[in-house]
């Protein structure tokens, strides 16, 4: 019997914790931002570094100042609600701005999930001149952008019985990436998102991204959360999710998974611990949550029906990487599944072709390991402007987990590996 958890009404509201957000009970960390703004540091001039992993704010009147005639009253919009900044749509209460310990004065926020209010934040989150400058600061190149507030959550724009409405919020989102990667010179990629509860929708919307040149989509972990899964009863790819597995084979686009929820973090924690106690449990068990994802992509047989698809498992950590595929060789020769299932490939030979791991907070993995996880498939990411977010100290970070590396290397892990995944020109 399947214990998931199907998508609802209340996913965007819940999509951040009410007991995460506000600076009561945070501490703030003090932030030498002149110090750490300097740009590139001279080991990798040459290299146009991408952070793979980042957020774009949604902008206040993003829905509102692109309503279709006759919707405006109808779409997303931002309430003060007590002391924080709500997004609310037809009534229904739509959740936080997102996870943003960024301060407007540069310091950061210890402890708690995010600021409440756009006037807190710092403006780099949601205004994209503004997240250049920082990006230059920082002495990054580009940014691969995912959401951060939970408007497009699909169980919550199911629940609005509007099916227009539902439709006009995922498309003023995508063409807002699209707007974003023309008017930064092809620097700010934001990965888009698809009416996942409707076949036809879906692949509608699917193949108008496309045609807009965005650079990669976001698929749910569990796609039976929200409709069908991505296989059929006989064991072949789903005619539910069968468009869009082609548009984003034949042509190239990446599927990412983000910070995966394929496993419920909530079941495997001990009862009566506080949130803070929680919290960085729930962030590991989801990077395990990415080798889940991974495996089950493994054993599907989906990638011997599309080869080339590129998957990006993003915020998922990389140090986990050779043991799990140590375990998957182990188990699926012990449990005969490669010979069962007429797998075309092994464990490790499915991931070098076909998946791509980022990494922020660690030095084991850049240091020691990229050799058995592969120098091709690793990404740098900051998880800007989220909680564990690499923040100020960029460059220092990468100087002392790769400044002992030969220049190809660094430049193959900090540029090469991200514009091959994302096809990004510059």
């Amino acid at each position: 019997m399947s214990t998931l958890i199907k998508a609802g009404a209340d996913d965007a509201k819940r999509y951040w914790l009410d007991e995460g957000r506000g600076d009561k009970g945070g501490f703030i960390r003090e932030v030498d931002y002149a110090a750490n703004a300097r740009g590139l540091d001279p080991l990798f001039e040459g290299i146009k570094i991408v952070d793979c992993d980042t957020h774009f704010t949604e902008p206040a009147n993003l829905w509102v100042d692109n309503a279709p005639v006759g919707m405006k009253d109808r779409m997303p919009h931002v309430e003060r609600i007590g002391e924080a900044d709500k997004w609310v749509c037809m009534g229904r209460d739509f959740g936080s701005l997102g996870g943003n310990v960024i301060a407007k004065d540069k310091n950061k926020l210890l402890g708690k999930l995010a600021f409440q209010r756009y006037e807190q934040i710092a403006p780099g989150s949601y205004d994209l001149n503004e997240r250049l400058k920082d990006m230059d600061d920082m002495g990054i190149w580009g940014h691969i952008c995912f959401q951060n507030g939970g408007v497009t959550q699909a169980g919550s724009l199911v629940a609005l019985g509007d099916e227009a409405v539902a439709i006009a919020i995922v498309q003023i989102y995508n063409d807002a990436c699209k707007d974003r990667m023309d008017a930064s010179g092809g620097r700010v990629n934001c990965m888009a998102t698809l009416p996942y509860w409707d076949k036809g929708l879906m692949n509608a919307e699917m193949r108008r991204v496309a045609d807009l040149g965005i650079k990669g989509v976001v698929l749910p972990d569990r796609p039976e959360r929200l409709s069908e899964g991505y296989l059929a009863e006989d064991g072949g790819i789903s005619p539910f999710w069968e468009e869009v597995f082609e548009i984003c084979h034949s042509q190239g686009i990446p599927i990412n998974y983000h910070l995966n929820s394929s496993l419920d973090a909530e079941s495997a924690m001990w009862n009566n611990l506080g949130f803070d106690q929680r919290l960085p449990i729930s962030a590991l068990i989801h990077h395990i949550g990415c080798a889940a994802t991974m495996s089950n992509f493994m054993v599907s047989g989906l990638l011997d029906k599309y080869p080339d698809l590129k998957i990006g498992l993003i915020e998922s950590g990389a140090g986990w990487v050779p043991f799990w595929l140590e375990g998957m060789e182990h188990q699926l020769d012990e449990f005969r599944t490669l010979v069962n299932r007429k797998l075309q490939r092994r464990p490790k030979e499915y991931f070098r072709k076909n998946f791509w791991v980022s990494f922020w907070f660690e030095h084991v993995a850049p240091t020691k390991l990229i050799d058995e996880i592969g120098a091709d498939r690793l990404l740098f990411e900051t998880d800007y402007p989220h909680p564990t977010s690499l923040y100020p100290g960029v460059q220092d970070k990468l100087v002392s987990v790769l400044g002992h590396q030969p220049f190809e290397l660094r430049k193959q892990v900090l540029q090469d590996n991200a514009f091959a995944l994302y096809n990004l020109q510059g």
